[in-house]
């Protein structure tokens, strides 16, 4: 039997339900063995049997229920951002057309009640809201409703439903109630501010997904889109989708790799942060492997394409990422977890509560049993369940910024109470991410460092090297002013050589002094080796055939970094580091920071199957990371952190970044998320809480012992006041001590 596994993007999701109904509805065929929703992305993978089932099977399931399958091949690229850029645009123009309509109504209801024409005015106005721009609340409960399910639409549906239709009647039939004893009180502005203000969230939710999303679209605008191919003794430049293995290629100085292979011919250090994470450029020689999409520093060189399209490096990052995002466990929205049991619930209280009081209550039975179901229904409009999270999250994502941190949305928080372990990437977020000059020594002493600091700090102001230029942010820092040289030339891979007057003069790797047979003496070779030993890389200056200065040339620990790692750990956190760099550089930084577990020469792939197998250990895992290489292992991991000192993929792959790259943040930011997290359950349950005592009032438990029934108006207003007490206790995050 043959199993396929297909990736498809899936049209008319609007929700994290929207979400979950489509999972089920395509597990439920047979021939299916999973189904896995990526909201992020729009699109399902699907494990299926091929010989019973297939894409159009699946699409005509799912579009009896309002939603439909679209091949990604139809889909990619600029089609797919114009897509997000419509819906986000539609959604802003929803928000702001129910805005405008929501607020005269509001301002009538609140204080112009009884103004003339005032509820058809009112009605005039909040129908657009309530039939054109809330549409979408309606429809989704629908769907829902047909598969026995409810969610926070089916709350928005029916509150402000009901609201409206009551408001309606009495605005069409004022005297039914005013004829026994009622007054014909109407709710547009709770149905039409519902509504506003969840259009609110809904366009913010989508402008985050969008961003969600962006690391993919950025990861694929890394690849070049020409590559030079020699074709018949001729260099040509084709689109880099049809070079094929086998073709030739040439890459000159500060150009990118179009597709990976193996070099043939010349010589070149290439800028391979992107896939190590580590800021020292790779050498490269013939035989040697290179990585598309990475950076030639210097020299020209040609190499023979080996993987291209789907197969190279960076196309595997992508797949990575994507399906990191679609497999990350999502958190169980609270809300709509208890709408599946409270709407039912709410409805059939409604219905018993009118049944009870039809043929159990007083005269006129119609007019108590009408206004005590719709005064259920009307308490029980979910305006502060709405505002529970948003509210919380809004000030704690403020509170986050004024501290140097910025949480993309509450399910990372709410992980990120769950941490109990944290691997922590070793360039850019244990250490600065740049190579610096720590320490050097001179044969000549001081005198005869400074006879030669001024030549060389002209002459690596020429070169392109990291490590050149390391030297030359050294010497400049201690005011060394640059000399006037005769002349300059790079050797590619080794270092530089350069003249004043009859002197020549080099600076460079051990080797280049070997292969100028320069003379090294003991004291400055021992030191050089010592500093490899330490992890740190050793350049040499030298004056006619003597050595005289050898530099150890670094990425810095973080001066706080030790400290941070310490806090970590007495918070009961385990740490992991992973970087790409060598195992000695590694021992050397972990013990530097006080991390006894470490993997060094830890590529994209190896740093996401770490992560997977921590989880597979039964670990909660955190991610901290800066480059393009970490996104995997940030998507993949419970919760991802960036640095915002690293790239743009890097943070949008991530759940919280950490603005100035302060490593000390990411403990400051674990603690403003239990705290927010915090806030949001007592919401929440203040939220509940409110329904569970306002329900059985509005119902009328109260009356066979006080004669008190609930008006709907004061209905309305104890839901107001619901929504005013969430509002405060999330507004008490801003005073908190982090």
């Amino acid at each position: 039997m043959a199993t396929a596994k297909e990736t498809w993007n899936v049209e008319g999701m609007t929700c994290a339900s929207c979400a979950n109904s489509v999972e089920k509805l395509l597990e439920n065929n047979t021939g299916v063995h999973y189904a896995n929703v990526n909201l992020a992305l729009n699109n399902v993978l699907v494990e299926y049997d091929d010989n019973e089932t297939g894409f159009s099977d699946l699409d005509a399931r799912l579009r009896k229920t309002g939603f439909s399958l679209a091949k990604r091949e139809n889909v990619q690229g600029a089609s797919r951002e114009e897509r997000e850029n419509r819906k986000l645009k539609t959604l802003r123009k929803r928000f702001k057309a129910s805005a405008i309509l929501t607020l005269p109504v509001f301002i009538y209801g609140m204080f112009f009640m009884h103004a003339p024409y005032a509820n058809w005015i009112m009605l005039v106005l909040s129908f657009p809201v309530i039939a054109i721009l809330g549409r979408d609340f309606f429809i989704v409960a629908w769907k829902k409703a047909r598969h026995a399910e409810a969610s926070m639409d089916t709350l928005v549906a029916v509150g402000t439903g009901s609201a409206f239709l009551f408001s309606l009647f009495n605005t069409l039939f004022p005297d039914f109630l005013l004829a026994r004893g009622h007054q014909p009180h109407v709710y547009y502005e709770a149905a039409a501010v519902i509504i506003t203000l969840i259009l609110a969230g809904r366009y913010l939710e989508q402008k985050a997904k969008s961003k969600t999303s962006g690391s993919i679209k950025k990861l694929m605008g890394l690849q070049p889109a020409f590559a030079k191919v020699l074709i018949d003794g001729e260099v040509k430049d084709i689109p880099v989708d049809q070079v094929y293995p086998g073709q030739l290629i040439i890459v000159r100085p500060g150009e990118k790799i179009p597709v990976d292979g193996t070099l043939v011919d010349g010589t070149a250090w290439i800028d391979e942060s992107m896939i190590t994470g580590e800021p020292m450029p790779a050498e490269k020689n013939a035989g040697d492997k290179v990585i598309g999409s990475t950076i030639n520093g210097a020299g020209s060189f040609s190499f023979k394409a080996e993987k291209v399209g789907s197969e190279t490096m960076l196309a595997r990052i992508i797949k990575l990422v994507e399906e990191a995002q679609g497999s990350k466990a999502r958190i169980q929205k609270m809300v709509d977890k208890f709408a599946g049991i409270f709407v039912p619930l709410v409805i059939i209280i409604a219905i018993a509560t009118f049944i009870t009081w039809y043929f159990a209550g007083p005269y006129p039975p119609l007019t108590y049993a009408f206004v005590t179901s719709v005064s259920v229904l009307i308490i029980a409009c979910p305006c502060a369940l709405g505002l529970a999270t948003p509210t919380a999250l809004m000030v704690g994502i403020g509170r986050g910024a004024d501290l140097g941190i910025l949480v993309r949305e509450a399910q990372s928080l709410e992980m990120a109470r769950k941490i109990d372990t944290i691997v922590l990437d070793k360039t850019g977020t244990l250490t600065i991410g740049k190579p610096e000059v720590t320490e050097y020594i001179s044969e000549s002493g001081e005198s005869g460092r400074e006879s030669f600091q001024g030549l060389l700090l002209e002459a690596e102001s020429r070169s392109e090297h990291p490590l050149g230029q390391a030297v030359v942010r050294y010497l400049t820092g201690k005011g060394i002013k640059p000399e006037k040289i005769d002349s300059f030339n790079s050797i590619t891979g080794r270092g530089i050589e350069f003249r004043k007057g009859e002197r020549d003069f080099l600076a460079g790797s051990g080797r280049l002094m070997e292969d100028k047979n320069i003379s090294i003496s003991s004291g400055l070779m021992d030191k050089a080796r010592e500093y490899e030993k330490e992890g740190r890389t050793a350049v040499f200056f030298a004056s006619g055939e003597k050595a005289e200065i050898v530099f150890a040339v670094s990425d810095r620990l973080r001066d706080n970094a030790s400290v941070s790692v310490e806090e970590m750990k007495k918070m009961g956190l385990e740490v992991h580091m992973l970087t790409g760099d060598n195992r000695e550089t590694a021992r050397v930084i972990s013990r530097m920071a006080g991390i006894d577990k470490y993997i060094a020469n830890a590529m994209p792939d190896h740093k996401l199957s770490y992560i997977k197998e921590l989880q597979t250990s039964g670990r909660t895992v955190a991610m901290v990371g800066d480059g393009i290489n970490d996104s995997p292992a940030l998507t993949q991991a419970d919760l991802g952190i960036a640095m915002g000192s690293g790239t743009d993929i890097a943070m949008e792959s991530s759940d919280i970044t950490i603005i100035k790259g302060d490593i000390d943040k990411i403990v400051t930011a674990l603690r403003l998320s239990g705290k927010t997290v915090k806030t949001i359950r007592q919401n929440l349950f203040w939220a509940f809480i409110y329904n569970i005592i306002g329900i059985p009032i509005a119902a009328g438990v109260l009356y066979p012992f006080t004669g008190y029934l609930l008006n709907p108006m004061i209905a309305g207003a104890a839901m107001a006041f619901s929504s005013v007490s969430v509002i405060s206790n999330s507004l008490r995050l801003k005073r908190k001590k982090i």
